[in-house]
């Protein structure tokens, strides 16, 4: 197979997804996008690049809907995500795991470690956005938004250049709904590493802080980088991430699951 093109999982009554994987040592890693992005971003890449020059397992994929897998982005909702998550999880990964989750999949790791505690080592979060749904979307609603959203069942927003559109449908806050963490103690032990741009202006930082306070995890740390946005794709915030994964799959390389 080429390398260049990604493998595909095929799910009975799931959409295929498609996913790149490396061979390597344990724990490995599975890299989850954020909302509207996909495998081929910075973060992945980098940390792809990373885990080959070291021999670490890894895995990169795009949710249904996203980038080159199957599906339709406006019919998917937060839980087909995690969903998606747990099937890589399982099918594409052998033993313990290390999830780094960029924005959205900061909220879909959460999820799939609670799904699978004993598959998963450690969590990173990069500017990781759980509960976004609420807090962050309905919450910045205009009155525009919410009279298209009545009206169509979604919202519909130009952005960045060319042609894309940020997208929210109704299903999406009523499945996020279902699928809020903030609210109560998150019943995760392993070791959290959060990593926020204080700039950021999509999530704020102190998102990550209430993610530390709900987890119940002893082991958490936030690393607030100066001067960066949402997006943390500048080589030396690549490199922040970068040492915070190895660290954490250097400190947890002996463990055996809960």
């Amino acid at each position: 197979m080429n390398s260049s093109q990604p493998r595909r999982l095929r799910r009975d009554g799931y959409n295929t997804l498609a996913y790149h994987k490396s061979a390597g040592n344990s724990p490995g890693v599975v890299f989850l996008a954020g909302y509207q992005s996909d495998m081929t971003g910075a973060k992945a890449l980098a940390l792809e690049a990373w885990s080959r020059t070291g021999g670490r397992g890894f895995v990169r994929f795009d949710y249904s809907g996203h980038g080159v897998s199957d599906g339709v982005f406006e019919d998917l909702v937060i839980s087909d995500w995690v969903a998606d998550a747990v099937a890589i999880l399982d099918q594409c990964t052998d033993g313990p795991q290390v999830l780094v989750g960029s924005s959205m999949g900061g909220w879909i790791a959460v999820l799939t470690a609670l799904a699978r505690p004993q598959r998963v080592a450690g969590l990173v979060g990069i500017a990781p956005a759980p509960d976004f749904t609420e807090t962050l979307l309905l919450a910045n609603a205009t009155d525009d938004d919410l009279e298209a959203l009545r009206r169509n069942g979604m919202w519909r927003k130009p952005y960045g250049e060319g042609d894309d559109e940020f997208i929210v449908t109704q299903a999406l806050l009523d499945d996020g709904r279902k699928n809020l963490v903030l609210g109560a103690p998150i019943a995760i032990t392993v070791p959290v590493r959060l990593i926020h741009g204080i700039e950021d202006d999509v999530v704020p930082w102190q998102t990550s802080q209430r993610l530390k306070d709900a987890l119940d995890s002893a082991d958490v740390e936030i690393t607030k980088v100066a001067g960066a946005g949402h997006r943390m794709s500048e080589p030396d915030e690549l490199e922040i991430v970068i040492r915070t994964v190895a660290g954490l799959c250097k400190a947890q390389a002996g463990w055996a699951g809960v």
